[in-house]
C-alpha cells in the first residue's frame, strides 16, 4: 500500500550513494612526532654511550648531601652528580650513589679520595665560603693506584694535601705529637711554606711519625742537614739578659707549628722525598752541635730525690752534659736502707775543643775511659743532686770537684760505670739546720727561761725606783740649771749694767795705754827729759805722735815730768 502510494503521488525514491574510494597519500603531520621520536631516540644513545660508572661513597653523615642536586667535582669542573642517598644496613654510615660522567672513568682509582666541601671554621682557618651560596658538593683527589674500584671511604675532613700539588713531602720523628694537627704550619724564617699533612704512631709505638708538606720552591731549603723543631705555644725564658718571649706567629700559639732552619755548614743540596728527620723540642736544641756517641753512667744516692724527673739535665762545671733516663729504687742489705739507683746518658761531644785534650770515650777505647775516669774521681770528682729551682724544688744532676772528697773505690771493670756521689749543698744545709736544732734542744731553755723571767722583774723594780726617785729630781735639776742659764743670759744683754761698766773698764785701759805710749816715744827721741825735765822744742816733735783723743789741757804736766 506504501508502493502504491508512492507511485500515486508520483515522487521519485532516490537511490543509495555510491563511495568512491580513492588512493592514500603521506601527510606532513606525521613528521612532527617522527622527529621527536628520532630526537630522543638519539638523546637516550648518547646519554648511554656518554654514562660513566657509578660508584658508592661511605660517609658518616649526609650533612650538605642531596639526591640530584649535589654535583661530584674535580679541579672545579663537575665531573658527576649524587644519584641516591641511603642508610646502611647496620645504620652507621651513609651510602651515596654517584653517577660519574664518562671521561670520569680515569677517577676511580683504588687509592681516590672523596669528601664533602662545606664552610668549616677551624684552628687552620676558614675554608669552603664559596659554598655558603652554591651548596655543598663532593670533593675529589685523584690516585695513583693502576687498580680501579667501586666502593669507596669519603674522608670526614678535607685532605691538606691534594696530589699534584708543587712540593716535596718530608717525615719527621717525634717522642709526642704536642699542639701539632693536620694543617698545622710548617715555617722557614716565620713565612709559612708548608703544613701538617698526617701523623701516626710508629708500630712500635714509642714515637710519633708525621708528614710534612712543603711547597715549592721553598722545599729547595730543605737539606740533609737541616733542623726542624716544635714551633708550638710561646718560649718564655728568663735570663741575665731579661725576660724574653719567642712566638713564631699567633697561629702556632692555637694550633700549633713546626719550624726549620738549615745550618751554615754542611752541603746545600736539596733533600729528596719522604727523608726523615728528627723533631726538636725547641729551637735550642735543635740548632745545638751534634751531641755524639752517648755514654751511660750510673749513680747511687742515698739520700731522697724529691724533685728530680725523667729528663732532668745533667751538667759539668755549667754545660749541659747529658739528662737523666731513668731512677729505681735498690736495698742494701748492709746498711739496710733503699737507695736510689739513677741513670744518667751524657755526651762528651759537648764538651767541645776541650774533648781533643781528653782520651776519646768511644767503644773502642772504653777501658781508656774507665781509667781515666777514675783518675777523675781521685781528684774529687762526684755526682751531686742539686736544687735547680727553689720556688718548685726541682732538682739536676751536677758533676763537679768536690774539695777534701773522702777516697772511694771505683771499679774500672764494672759496667755500667758507677761514679760516687755525695749529698747535694741543700741536703747538707738542711744537715747543718738539723745539728744547730739538736743543739738548741740541749740547751737549759727552761732555766735560761727563769733566770731571764727574774731579771726582767729586777729591771722591771729597778724602772719603777727610777721614774718614781729619779726622773722628778732630774726634772728640778734640769729647771734650775734653766733658771741659771737664764739669769746669767739676762746679766750679758747688751743694756745690762755689768756690761757697760765693762765697757767703760775697757775705754780706761785704752786710754791708760795710749798716754803710757806717748811717754815712751818721748823718753826714747830725749831720754835727758829725765833729769832736765821736757825740752822746750819737745813740743814740735811731739806732733809726730798719733794725735791724742784728748785735749792737751787734760793731761797734768805733774805726770808729764814724772
Amino acid at each position: 500500500m506504501t508502493e502504491n502510494s508512492d507511485k500515486t503521488n508520483g515522487t521519485p525514491t532516490p537511490a543509495a550513494p555510491v563511495i568512491a574510494r580513492q588512493r592514500g597519500r603521506f601527510s606532513l603531520i606525521w613528521l612532527v612526532p617522527l622527529v621527536a621520536a628520532l630526537i630522543g631516540i638519539s638523546m637516550l644513545v648518547h646519554a648511554w654511550m656518554s654514562a660513566g660508572p657509578e660508584i658508592t661513597i661511605l660517609f658518616r653523615t649526609a650533612t650538605g648531601l642531596e639526591a640530584g642536586k649535589t654535583p661530584v667535582k674535580y679541579k672545579d669542573v663537575t665531573v658527576g652528580a649524587v644519584s641516591a642517598i641511603n642508610l646502611s644496613d647496620d645504620g652507621a654510615n651513609v651510602v651515596v650513589k654517584v653517577s660519574l660522567v664518562k671521561s670520569a672513568e680515569s677517577l676511580i682509582r683504588k687509592d681516590t679520595r672523596f669528601w664533602v666541601v662545606r664552610p668549616r671554621i677551624g684552628m687552620g682557618g676558614v675554608s669552603g665560603i664559596d659554598t655558603l651560596l652554591s651548596g655543598a658538593y663532593i670533593g675529589v683527589d685523584r690516585g695513583e693506584s693502576d687498580e680501579s674500584a667501586k666502593i669507596f671511604t669519603g674522608l670526614e675532613t678535607p685532605p691538606s694535601i691534594i696530589k699534584g700539588m708543587p712540593g716535596t713531602t718530608f717525615i719527621l720523628r717525634t717522642e709526642d705529637l704536642g699542639s701539632l694537627d693536620i694543617g698545622s704550619p710548617v715555617y722557614y724564617r716565620r713565612i709559612q711554606v708548608g703544613r701538617v699533612a698526617s701523623y701516626a704512631l710508629e708500630p712500635d709505638g714509642r714515637n710519633v711519625r708525621l708528614q710534612i708538606f712543603v711547597d715549592a720552591p721553598y722545599d729547595k731549603l730543605v737539606t740533609a742537614n737541616t733542623r726542624f723543631w716544635n714551633a708550638s705555644g710561646v718560649d718564655v725564658s728568663l735570663g741575665a739578659d731579661g725576660l724574653k718571649l719567642k712566638t713564631q706567629s699567633l697561629a702556632t700559639i692555637v694550633a700549633g707549628g713546626v719550624a726549620f732552619a738549615s745550618p751554615m755548614r754542611g752541603g746545600k743540596e736539596a733533600a729528596a722525598a719522604d727523608t726523615v728527620y728528627v723533631l726538636s723540642k725547641d729551637q735550642e736544641a735543635a740548632l745545638a752541635p751534634p751531641d755524639g756517641q752517648p755514654q751511660y753512667l750510673q749513680l747511687r744516692f742515698e739520700q731522697s730525690l724529691r724533685g728530680l724527673s725523667i729528663g732532668a739535665p745533667v751538667q759539668f762545671s755549667g754545660v749541659d752534659l747529658g739528662r737523666v733516663v731513668s731512677m729505681n729504687l735498690d736495698y742494701d742489705p748492709v746498711k739496710r736502707r733503699f737507695p736510689t739507683v739513677v741513670g744518667v746518658v751524657v755526651y762528651p761531644e759537648r764538651l767541645g775543643r776541650v774533648l781533643e785534650k781528653l782520651p776519646k770515650m768511644d767503644g773502642d777505647n772504653e777501658r781508656q775511659a774507665a781509667q781515666f775516669l777514675r783518675v777523675m774521681v781521685d781528684h774529687g770528682l762526684r755526682a751531686q743532686a742539686r736544687a735547680g729551682n727553689l720556688l718548685t724544688g726541682q732538682l739536676y744532676i751536677s758533676l763537679d770537684f768536690v774539695p777534701k772528697a773522702p777516697k772511694v773505690a771505683f771499679d774500672v771493670n764494672a759496667r755500667p760505670l758507677t761514679l760516687p756521689t755525695v749529698n747535694g749543698g741543700f741536703d747538707k744545709m738542711q744537715e747543718q739546720l738539723a745539728s744547730i736544732v739538736s743543739k738548741i734542744e740541749k740547751m737549759p731553755l727552761d732555766s735560761i727561761g727563769a733566770n731571764l723571767d727574774r731579771t726582767l722583774v729586777g729591771l722591771d723594780r729597778t724602772l719603777d725606783q727610777v721614774n718614781r726617785d729619779v726622773l722628778p729630781e732630774t726634772t728640778r735639776t734640769m729647771q734650775q740649771a734653766q733658771q741659771a742659764l737664764g739669769s746669767m743670759q739676762g746679766a750679758l744683754g747688751e743694756d745690762a749694767p755689768l756690761q757697760q761698766n765693762l765697757g767703760l773698764t775697757l775705754q780706761e785701759v785704752q786710754r791708760a795705754a795710749r798716754s803710757l805710749r806717748t811717754l815712751t816715744d818721748l823718753l826714747g827721741r830725749h831720754p835727758e827729759s829725765l833729769l832736765r825735765g821736757r825740752p822746750a822744742d819737745a813740743s814740735p816733735a811731739s806732733s809726730a805722735l798719733p794725735a791724742s783723743p784728748y785735749p792737751a789741757s787734760s793731761v797734768p804736766q805733774e805726770e808729764i815730768k814724772k
